[in-house]
């Protein structure tokens, strides 16, 4: 992938570790990017033999999009009235050509023709169809007033509302009426709401509701009005290592809270940490959240990998049915590889290659990408991505150690920087004189040398040196 482009568009929430040209596409750039959505893989894959088959629309669904659909039409008149968009002699012109059309092979529509004529843009006919849809959508969700759509995704679309009772700014998610008979897509919806109501500290985004009205399903949470990491590097391309590393501080206790409460995250990537207007960085969206206790729910999607490919870990690749901290701390290195470098940390030309590459791939040390990132931090995020989980962190307390220590500009305790033979090499060569030696072949000469105090010193100097990059060599090993 170019580093102008930090992603591509539209993120896969669950995918298997094979998979076809349907999910080239993993990253979601729509406008809805600043309250995270749930997704779900689109085509049938297959992961360690078994074939697994997505959850689709029936027929009825479709045919109920497309009554959607004619009710704006129906509705577009009065809508474009009553905002003041067009006049009531140019709809009437529109309705009379609409009329014209009736007898003609003219298949002409009404937004067809106030676009034809310019009445208006068609900006304007999209945000007045979001608009109508907010209102179809949530009008039976009582104790709201829905002020606007900011967000829309495969498993869900997100509003922005105003909570009458608190007189607050919330955002509610709510499920797509074509998967409300749906009861895997209700279960895992209902999941995280839980989730996230069983979750309360200043890093994560607060969950205040979760339930049903009519045949809506619907989440209450926090409004974040602010950008994600994702649309930072969108803008800016590469983040400043100190103020990364602060990033990563917050949102490694927002994850020091969630295990300690017995919470995987599973989706830790830069489009689920957000900031607030104040700069607080929120971890948001716990689609993909499992009790580490839930043993059932670990059987029953072992062979599956759930997450994002640029960020996942081995293990969830893998569809290991022990998934713990350390594969959010590989998503949380992962993300900070792309903060400080500007590149996600192994690409490819499909979601199959860039998991293939996280399984087998050796890294490149981002301070080779980025020389200015220090030692030490790019120490922490080499450990942070280790392959084999137990050579990772293991836990967010340990990660937060060594974070605050490289923010002070001290080495970390527990991450060291992986041996480099040429570094060695080029040490030693330091030590070793630079002007040739004069090698005296009369035997009485030799022996003056020998003899010779200072030539002794010097010898005595060489084999010292010699001992100390020995032993140093041996401390990195280790």
């Amino acid at each position: 992938m170019p580093e102008n482009k930090p992603s591509i568009s539209k993120s896969p929430r669950s995918i298997s570790a094979a998979s076809d040209a349907d999910l080239l596409q993993l990253e979601d750039t729509s406008e809805g990017s600043t309250q995270q959505l749930a997704a779900e893989a689109a085509s049938p894959v297959s992961v360690n033999g078994q074939n697994i088959e997505p959850l689709k629309a029936s027929p009825a669904d479709a045919a109920g999009s497309e009554s959607s659909t004619a009710g704006f039409d129906t509705m577009l008149g009065a809508l474009v009235v009553e905002s003041g968009l067009v006049t009531r002699d140019e709809m009437e012109l529109c309705n009379s050509l609409m009329r014209e059309a009736t007898t003609t092979e003219d298949p002409r529509t009404l937004p067809d023709l106030m676009l034809e004529h310019d009445f208006i843009t068609p900006r304007q006919l999209a945000r007045l169809r979001s608009e109508f849809e907010a209102k179809k959508s949530t009008q039976r969700i009582p104790g709201y007033r829905i002020l606007r759509k900011i967000g829309q995704g495969a498993m869900a679309t997100v509003f922005l509302a105003r909570q009458l009772s608190l007189d607050r700014d919330v955002a509610i998610k709510v499920l797509p009426k074509k998967f409300s008979q749906n009861t895997k897509f209700i279960e895992r919806f209902y999941k995280e709401g839980k989730a996230a109501a069983q979750l309360n500290h200043p890093n994560i985004v607060a969950a205040y509701d979760v339930g049903q009205a009519g045949e809506h399903h619907y989440f209450v949470m926090e409004y974040v009005d602010g950008l994600t990491v994702f649309d930072r590097l969108v803008k800016e391309k590469r983040v400043d290592e100190q103020v990364a590393i602060r990033n990563m501080i917050q949102t490694a206790k927002a994850l020091q809270h969630a295990h300690a409460r017995g919470f995987v995250h599973r989706d830790i990537k830069p489009k689920n940490i957000m900031y607030t207007s104040q700069g607080v960085v929120k971890l948001a969206d716990l689609g993909l959240a499992r009790a580490l206790s839930d043993k059932e729910a670990a059987k029953a999607e072992a062979g599956r990998a759930y997450g994002t490919p640029y960020y996942i870990s081995p293990e969830q690749i893998r569809g290991e049915v022990h998934i713990g901290p350390p594969a959010d701390i590989y998503g949380l290195g992962a993300t900070f590889y792309h903060m400080v470098t500007g590149r996600v940390p192994f690409e490819g030309k499909n979601p199959s290659a860039v998991m293939h590459q996280h399984l087998k791939a050796e890294l490149i040390p981002p301070d080779h990408i980025n020389p200015k990132i220090s030692n030490g931090t790019a120490s922490v995020i080499e450990m942070m991505m280790a392959k084999n989980p137990a050579e990772r962190y293991q836990n967010a307390s340990d990660l937060l150690t060594d974070l605050e220590l490289v923010a002070q500009g001290q080495p970390p305790h527990f991450a060291h920087k992986a041996l480099d033979l040429s570094d060695v090499a080029t040490a030693i060569a330091k030590e070793v004189p630079t002007q040739p030696v004069v090698v005296q072949t009369r035997k009485t000469a030799a022996a003056e040398a020998a003899g010779s105090p200072l030539m002794m010193v010097a010898f005595v100097m060489l084999g010292l040196s010699l001992l100390a990059n020995l032993i140093l060599i041996a401390m990195l090993a280790t």
